[in-house]
Order: C-alpha cells, then structure tokens, then sequence
C-alpha cells in the first residue's frame, strides 16, 4: 500500500461530517459559523437540553445513567462557561454544537445520546424562544422604570404652564406635567405591544425536530411544561422555519424607539438656547473639542439616531423572512444579530432615559413666556364667545380680527383692554379676562386626558396603579 493510500481521511464536522468526503473550507468555515454571536444563548440552549434530557427519560429512550450523566455534564459545561473556562470553537459552528461536544468529552457516549430525536433546527427555534421571553422581560422593566421616572415629574411639573405646539406653531397652554403623560401613554402602548409578543410566542418548538416531527414516543407537553412554555406548537414545519415571533418583536422595539425617538427630538428642542425650557444633567451631555461654552445634548440625540438602526433590523428580519419557502433554511442564522442589537439598543436607550428624566429641571418662567407668546389662548376667547351666543363659525372670525389686532399692536389677547375687545363683540364683558389668563385656560380644561393640573395629578394617580 502506497504512503497516499495510507493518509487519514479528511476531518469533517463530527455533527454532520458522515456525508462528507473532504474538509469544509476554512474561510466557510468561518463564514458559516454563528457561534460568536449565539454563544450568548448558552444558558437557553443548556436549559432546553436538560428538558429534552428528562422528556427522553421519560418516555423510557433514555436511560436513568445516561440521564444522571448528562445532567451533571450540562451542570459542569454550564460553570465553566461562566467562569470564562470554555473554549469556544468555530469549527463546531454554533452553541449548540459547541456544548454538545464539551458535553461528550466530559461524559461520553451519553453525550451523543442526547440529540436523539431533536434537530439543531428544533434546538435553536427554541432557543431563541426562550432568551426573547426572558429578554422581553427585562426590556419591560426598564419602560415601567422610565414610566414611573415620567410619572414623578409629571407629578411635580403639573401646574407648571407651557406652550402646546401642531406644527411646532404655539397652539394652545398645557402643563409640562400633561406633556409627560402623553409620553408615558405612548410607553404604556409599547408594554402591551411586547407583553402580547411574549405570549404569541411562548410556544414550544421542541419536538419539531428537523422539519417532520420525530418517530420517537416523546412527550411535548412534558418538554413545553418543563421550559416553562404555554403549550407546544402546533405544526412542526411552522415550529422550526417561521421567524415572525422575531420580527414581530423587532417591530415592537422599532415602534418604541420611534416613541423614543420622538422623545428625544423635544428634549433637544428644549434644551436649546433658543428655547431654553429645561436643563438637562451635566452627567448626561458632553462638550466640545473647539467650543468651550457648548453643553449638547448627546443622550437624546444618540437615542434619535440609534432608532435608525432598530428600524433597519425590522426591515432585515422582514427582508430575511419574505422568499423562504418551508421548512429550515440557512438564510436563519441571520437573524440572530439583528435580535441581539435591537435588544442591546433598546435596554441601553431604556436605561439612558429611565436614569436622565427623573432629573430634568424645567424653567417654569421661561415656559410660562413661551406660552404667553402665538396667542395661545385665542381658542379660549372663541369658546368664550360661543358660551355667549355666538355660533362658532362667527366666533372664529371674531377671533381672528381680533389676533389682527393684536399682532398689529405687539400685544397679547389678554393685554387688549375690554373697550378694545369689545369692538369685535357686543358679547364681551368683564370675564372675558378669567379665560384669556394661561391658569385660566389650562384650569377650564378639566375632564379626563384633560391639561388642567387636577387632571394631571388624578392621571398620575391612576397611572401608577396601571403599573
């Protein structure tokens, strides 16, 4: 035999390798690899394994020693993991190969045993589950934390009195604190948006196995209930190829950035010198390199420009999503890095503002200036002259002669002496000036999702149970 017919045969990937006559290339090797990413699901994947390990038990395809052993196994891989111990390989793919090849060397055979009847695309359907689930959680937390930062404010800002924009023209006075309650209903939207994503998704995929299910005597419900999962899922093609639940939360993320985003834009607008309404926290803006008296506004405007980003992983995992015909394909392994970013910047835009609201300082004088300025009050003055009499039609156009005036004269509505008022209506008298007043205006507004500071502190009060 010649010194050729003597070579080992090419190594090949030990999970899929049998198939195979020659060596995956290198540079595929690492192109198709997702286990730098992945890997942080380590937890998910050990916890499904454990599950799967005792369902096989179970239903008696599993031995007592083999499921004693791979326990303790998955216990020891799981340690060294977190002791930073393990050593992860790209030439095993992904985590879950990874575990499952440390699992092997530490117990043997029985850790060959443990796939039996899943598929790495069962494994990995339900691992991504599983950290969604527990990621949207703590997504949640952070709202809420923002929500009740929103509602202190609100509680302490109700009677300060400040310009109400359409068309970022001043419209009519509100409070800063009614303001903060719009914010805080906008968030409490995007907390139901996640809580129905979670539970759409809180379906097991385990058992799925490749794409046809399995024909071993396993138990899903066993599996689902273990995983902590409402139920298993229904069609075992849908279970291991569709990513909607994914994208699904991508969406929900994409709208409270957006909601954020919007945030963000007013806290710049109002920081500003020329509005001047708020200060933000030193600890939560930088200077300049060249300016010395700039103070910019770096938190709101990173959060603005990172919603970019979360709209851009939507529209991947939409993009990703709309050709696959059914079941598996590998086009899946990319949408693992959208989820994780989108979760990373949302828990980071989160936490910034949870941490920067609480300490804003509102500038009541300067809001109250603001307010008084764009004849603010002018829809008072109509409603007055309706209570009057006066059709509405006839009474906006009484209005507006008198805003003529005014502008004509640089005053406001309220300086314009009763006489002056007068000439525009026979209907105006003396308590003309209870409604043209700021307090006055925003005091009248007083029922449900109304601006006047007794709505606002009952909305507080409200709100803080709904949380």
């Amino acid at each position: 035999m010649s010194t050729e017919d003597q070579k080992e045969p090419a190594r090949v990937n030990q999970s899929w390798g049998g198939r195979f006559s020659e060596q995956t290339d290198a540079f595929v090797e690492a192109f198709t690899a997702s286990v730098d990413f992945d890997r942080r699901m380590y937890q998910q994947d050990i916890a499904g394994s454990r599950a799967h390990a005792r369902m096989l038990n179970k239903v008696t395809v599993l031995s007592d020693e083999d499921l004693s052993a791979i326990l303790k196994g998955l216990d020891q891989v799981e340690q060294e993991i977190e002791a930073g111990k393990f050593e992860w390989s790209v030439a095993r793919e992904d985590v879950h190969m990874n575990i499952e090849a440390r699992l092997t060397d530490i117990i043997g055979d029985a850790g060959k045993r443990l796939h039996t009847g899943r598929s790495r695309n069962d494994q990995v359907a339900t691992d991504i589950r599983l950290y969604l689930r527990e990621q949207i959680g703590r997504v949640i937390w952070e709202a809420k934390r923002l929500q009740q930062g929103l509602l202190g404010l609100a509680e302490r800002e109700a009677d300060t009195i400040m310009p109400g924009f359409t068309h970022l023209q001043v419209a009519q006075p509100v409070t800063f604190g009614h303001h903060m309650l719009a914010w805080f209903e906008m968030l409490a939207r995007d907390v139901s948006r996640y809580e129905d994503c979670r539970e759409r998704m809180n379906m097991c995929p385990l058992g799925a196995a490749a794409l046809a299910g399995t024909s071993y005597p396993i138990d899903r419900e066993f599996s689902a209930r273990e995983l902590g999962f409402i139920a298993p899922t229904a069609n075992s093609l849908d279970a291991v190829s569709d990513r909607d639940f994914a994208i699904e939360f991508c969406a929900a993320s994409a709208m409270l950035m957006t909601h954020m985003s919007r945030m963000s834009e007013e806290l710049v607008i109002w920081s500003s010198s020329q509005f001047n309404f708020i200060n933000l926290p030193d600890r939560f803006c930088t200077g300049s390199s060249i300016m010395p008296q700039k103070k910019n506004p770096d938190v709101p405007e990173l959060v603005r420009g990172k919603t970019g980003r979360v709209n851009g992983n939507l529209v991947s995992l939409l993009t990703l999503m709309k050709s696959q015909p059914l079941a598996y394909n590998k086009d899946n392994q990319e949408d693992k890095e959208p989820i994780f970013d989108t979760l990373d910047t949302v828990l980071g835009s989160l936490r910034a503002f949870a941490d920067m609201i609480p300490a804003i300082e509102c500038k009541q004088a300067n809001m109250y200036k603001a307010a008084k300025q764009g004849f603010s009050t002018a829809t008072d003055l109509a409603d007055y002259l309706v209570r009057k009499g006066l059709p509405f039609r006839d009474a906006h156009e009484v209005v507006g002669s008198a805003v003529a005036v005014a502008l004509e004269k640089e005053l406001d509505l309220s300086e314009l002496s009763l006489k002056e008022l007068q000439a525009f209506s026979a209907t105006i008298s003396e308590d003309v000036f209870d409604v043209l007043t700021l307090e006055g205006s925003v005091a009248s507004r007083n029922h449900i999702g109304g601006t006047a500071p007794e709505q606002v502190r009952k909305a507080v009060i409200e709100a803080r149970k709904r949380i």
